[in-house]
């Protein structure tokens, strides 16, 4: 009787395993958190409480500009089985404003009915990665010292944000901590996922800029499984941008050497694509079309349906993006010149433009481009035929003494060869050396 027991649960735990592979399959690789996963519990906590402090931030909408207290801010919120502390809140919701996007969407998809996903990551990081259901944003758990580290570096982030508000950097936008009786306290951030909308993507990339470790076998043909591939396996291929190039290595550059300054190194360039539709090649633009997409282009946050919502610190006023294309002659910005995602230029020396007017001047200093008209359009860029989502995440290892150690081992251990402990600047080097040679 014992052995047909042990036998009957051994079945039943293939069973589950079974089934919840299953479950992987159909979610393209993610694992859906319902009541008997292990992180069901967390993940409630996690919705329960990030919706407490959403609904606070929607009560008391920050109205004047941001104080030195509001980045120190912290909030304790009390609930039954443990308490949640949001810090910066009023920081991350001007920032979210600035996105535009409306606490209340960012509360609804953060806080549906919904299961949370769980995405099953092949990198080493010991972080548990979490997906809202609509795959809109990313939750990660960090640790204390990671913490520390963005808070304390968090205006500079949002100036550099300021200053170049089409930055591939990724945009973080809550960073909470749960305390639970007994147990240790679970850190957390939310950010915006880079490839969303994910429907039709056809191969993820995890770039570092090296070779050691940096292959992972691919998925078998036919295979619904998601494998972030790595830089090895991109070999032979290219990003494919056009008249798109020049802003991308320009951006890299400024995104890059942003992070130098921060001492920081081991980031990823996250890449992923898929093929444009016949409809969505060569689109020829329409002037008010041209019109539209140049004011979300100049001032992101300024979206018709989050009438309301803060404009990006630094952008162009809409009056002076109208300007803009009014002055601007027929070797600048036309809908010809300016394909579907196209590259928005100003001419340097144009004569319509007054020299003294700062805004403009340094709207030309900044790096942007026409975005296009598409729900993620900071992290999206098309090609002639190829749709690319390029982010640059895990911007949290500070170059520190055991990083130098581990740098002189690896230099020991693969003589020759190119591997990611390295110092921030040539690894800002290299990796900007990868998108060039990389890029067509």
């Amino acid at each position: 009787m014992e052995t047909a027991a042990h036998h009957q649960r051994t079945g039943t735990v293939k069973r589950r395993r079974w089934g919840g592979l299953r479950q992987q399959w159909k979610l393209l690789g993610l694992f859906e958190i319902e009541p008997q996963h292990e992180f069901y519990g967390l993940t409630c906590m996690m919705k329960e409480g990030l919706s407490a402090a959403t609904q606070s931030s929607i009560d008391n909408a920050p109205t004047a500009e941001l104080s030195d207290d509001d980045f120190k801010f912290q909030v304790t919120q009390i609930h039954k089985d443990f308490t949640m502390e949001t810090f910066a809140g009023p920081v991350f919701a001007s920032f979210r404003g600035s996105l535009g996007m409306t606490e209340q969407e960012y509360q609804q998809s953060l806080c549906s009915e919904h299961c949370y996903l769980q995405f099953i990551s092949n990198s080493k990081s010991k972080a548990d990665f979490f997906l809202t259901n609509d795959k809109r944003f990313f939750l990660k758990t960090q640790n204390k010292r990671e913490i520390k580290f963005l808070l304390a570096n968090l205006k500079i982030y949002l100036e550099h944000l300021r200053k170049y508000p089409h930055s591939l950097l990724v945009k973080f936008l809550g960073v909470h901590r749960i305390k639970i009786p007994h147990k240790r306290k679970k850190y957390f951030i939310v950010m915006q996922s880079v490839f969303y909308p994910d429907d039709r993507i056809n191969a993820r990339y995890d770039i570092k800029g090296c070779e050691v470790s940096r292959w992972t076998e691919p998925a078998p043909d036919g295979s619904q499984i998601i494998v972030v591939l790595k830089d090895l396996n991109f070999e032979g291929q290219f990003i494919t941008l056009d008249r798109q190039r020049p802003w991308l290595l320009r951006q890299m550059e400024i995104d890059t050497h942003f992070l130098r300054r921060l001492h920081v190194l081991d980031y990823s360039l996250l890449l992923a694509y898929q093929p444009l539709h016949q409809d969505e090649r060569h689109q020829s633009l329409s002037f008010a079309t041209l019109i539209m997409r140049t004011k979300k282009s100049v001032n992101p946050g300024s979206s018709p349906v989050h009438a309301g919502t803060a404009a990006v610190p630094g952008a162009v006023p809409e009056e002076e993006s109208v300007l803009l294309l009014s002055e601007v002659d027929g070797s600048c910005l036309k809908p010809e010149n300016a394909p579907h995602g196209g590259t928005l230029q100003t001419c340097p020396g144009h004569t319509g433009l007054s020299s003294d007017t700062a805004e403009l001047q340094d709207f030309r200093v900044q790096n942007r481009r026409l975005l296009p008209n598409l729900k993620n359009p900071l992290h999206v860029i098309d090609g002639p035929e190829q749709r690319y989502f390029i982010g640059i995440i895990d911007i949290f290892t500070v170059y520190s003494f055991k990083k130098r150690l581990e740098h002189f081992w690896k230099r020991l251990r693969h003589p020759g060869r190119s591997f990611s402990t390295v110092s921030p600047q040539t690894y800002c080097h290299r990796l900007c050396h990868w998108v060039q040679d990389h890029t067509k």
